[in-house]
């Protein structure tokens, strides 16, 4: 067994682990609750970039529900981000388990 090769592979599967989860990370997610009246957007990070509100529903009187289909939104888009990172990382050996620590 060559150590050198064996080294060389460690490496090149290190890299392709970090070139993936910077691609994970640059990537936007979308997140939707009532057809699209409420949008939340979210990094490969789940930090959220932007929350969309149709002027529709801002009535003062459904400050409740709004702030529910927020929460509706926002967690989808964490769902699509974290099915991604599974997906993408599973696909590395060198990632296998990552997401589950």
């Amino acid at each position: 067994m060559d150590i050198n090769k064996l080294m060389e592979q460690a490496q090149a599967m290190q890299k392709q682990l970090e070139d993936a989860l910077n691609k994970i990370n640059e990537t936007e997610f979308e997140g939707s609750a009532s057809n699209g009246l409420v949008k939340v957007r979210i990094n490969g990070e789940n930090k959220v970039l932007s929350v969309s509100i149709d002027p529709e529903i801002l009535n003062p009187d459904d400050k409740e529900m709004i702030e529910d289909l927020i929460v509706i939104a926002a967690n989808e888009a964490v769902a699509k981000a974290d099915e991604t990172k599974k997906g993408t990382l599973d696909s590395i050996p060198a990632a296998k388990g990552l997401l589950n620590r």
